[in-house]
């Protein structure tokens, strides 16, 4: 059949407040024209972010239910552990409260002044936890991951040459590579397993540890299968089982792909590395078998891994950000393609030309899509990664809107609307205006910055 259908039915409801423009506008102009600063309530279509955002199943909340909250030792730690195992066979599963928190244990551990960490593209928290342990990172991916409009199926690689000349200049400097899987800050792009392989090769020659960002792992997985010929008939199970098969740790939200609404873990197969992890974790986080988490979440966490490889999920995943990128791309509006798979991306560097770089368009946009049909979306672009490690400011390399889709939560007459949406949005666009920024954090600016028109 032509229409994918939801692999799911609907069994309880959240009602939207409806909003006008008229309110829209004095809304967003009440936030400082930050989309973050926003209240939810205040949102019709959230495309912020699709962490932690998931509706999670009837066996899910089964799950919690049972869920075992002892300090130490919980039986709900122990299916937790077993399921990452089922499919990422690490030797140490450290369990913390959000992606980010295994980041900043594995960096403080890893990183420091004059460390390097090379990877595809660190997103925004990655590359904030390296930098602030005194480390940089560096992205290397392919020259077509930086061009939106390049149809490579594999935009999400990293560049082999340039990662073994960058470990022949500063083999002293690197603790480990890294690879995001998928490439989120390049528009959700997947890396392929040959380009796994051909990494893991390279860091087997230097002595380097490979360690994944695998927050969207299962999607990675998807397009995978459907991309690289050789893994057309193979489940999706299988193929994350051989992904994580060439790492040598991983740091996790499962915020993303494990269908939860918090939560995450570092894994590693390094002995010492996970002795001083737990050992962080216990000042930080909490007991090695929680983590920052209570029991539930560890249930959650578990059924989850078993409901993401399935594979009429991923394909309804995947067609739902085809349909709504097919259809902007009829109304003109440049995104980054292929169509990535938790997310549509908008060029906002193509669609206003009008506004430079360092004045935000992606921002500007953004900004427009939620006063017009009070859709919620984030900057990937000047605002996000602009800001350099000595205080100055670069344009960004691409100045995206990312539509993150949310799990399980929305159907197609949700996509539907906001493809209406945009129809208006290309009308206006020529009204859309640049940004300065009036107010700003010493990291992470894109949270919580406030903004006003040039």
């Amino acid at each position: 059949m032509k229409t994918i259908i939801e692999p799911f039915r609907i069994k309880a409801v959240e009602p939207i407040r409806m909003t006008t423009r008229e309110e829209r506008a004095q809304l967003i102009q009440a936030a400082h024209l930050n989309t973050f600063r926003l209240r939810a309530e205040d949102v019709m279509i959230d495309f912020l972010t699709d962490s932690g955002t998931s509706a999670m199943s009837a066996a899910q909340w089964a799950g919690i239910m049972i869920g075992d909250e002892s300090y130490a030792g919980s039986p709900s730690f122990y299916r937790f552990e077993a399921a990452v195992r089922e499919l990422m066979p690490f030797q140490h599963i450290i369990p913390t409260h959000q992606g980010r928190a295994a980041e900043k244990i594995l960096f403080s551990i890893i990183g420091g002044p004059g460390k390097m960490i090379p990877n595809n593209a660190h997103f925004d928290t990655t590359r904030a936890n390296v930098e602030f342990s005194g480390a940089s990172a560096h992205d290397l991916v392919i020259e077509e991951g930086k061009n939106p409009s390049s149809l490579h199926p594999f935009k999400g690689n990293i560049d082999l040459e340039k990662l073994r000349r960058f470990l022949e200049q500063f083999h002293e400097q690197v603790p480990l590579v890294m690879l995001t899987l998928t490439n989120n800050s390049g528009g959700g792009q997947p890396v392929s397993m040959a380009n796994v392989r051909a990494v893991k090769a390279i860091c087997k020659e230097y002595g380097k540890p490979l360690f994944f960002d695998s927050c969207r792992f299962a999607e990675n997985a998807y397009f995978i299968k459907l991309r690289e010929q050789e893994f057309k008939d193979h489940s999706v199970k299988s193929i994350v089982q051989e992904l994580f098969s060439h790492a040598d740790g991983m740091t996790m939200s499962a915020k993303k792909d494990a269908l939860v609404n918090i939560g995450g873990w570092l894994a590693l197969n390094d002995k010492t590395w996970a002795q001083q992890a737990r050992n962080l974790l216990i000042i930080t986080e909490g007991f090695p078998t929680y983590g920052g988490l209570a029991g539930r979440d560890l249930e959650a966490i578990a059924i989850g891994l078993q409901e993401i490889v399935q594979e009429d999920y991923l394909q309804y995943r995947i067609r739902s950000a085809q349909y709504v990128g097919e259809a902007l791309l009829k109304l003109g509006v440049p995104i980054v393609q292929p169509v990535g798979g938790h997310a549509v991306y908008v060029d906002a560097k193509a669609f206003l030309p009008h506004i430079p770089a360092l004045q935000y368009p992606a921002q500007s946009l953004a900004i427009a899509m939620y006063e017009i049909g009070g859709i919620r979306c984030s900057e990937i672009g000047s605002v996000m990664f602009g800001r350099q490690s000595d205080g100055s400011e670069k344009a960004a390399a691409m100045e995206l809107v990312r539509l993150a889709f949310p799990r399980r939560v929305y159907t197609q007459s949700h996509m539907d609307y906001v493809i209406e949406c945009f129809e208006r949005i290309v009308a206006e666009k020529s009204k859309l205006r640049g940004l300065k920024i009036v107010e700003e954090p010493a990291a992470l600016r894109h949270f919580t910055a406030k903004f006003a028109w040039v």
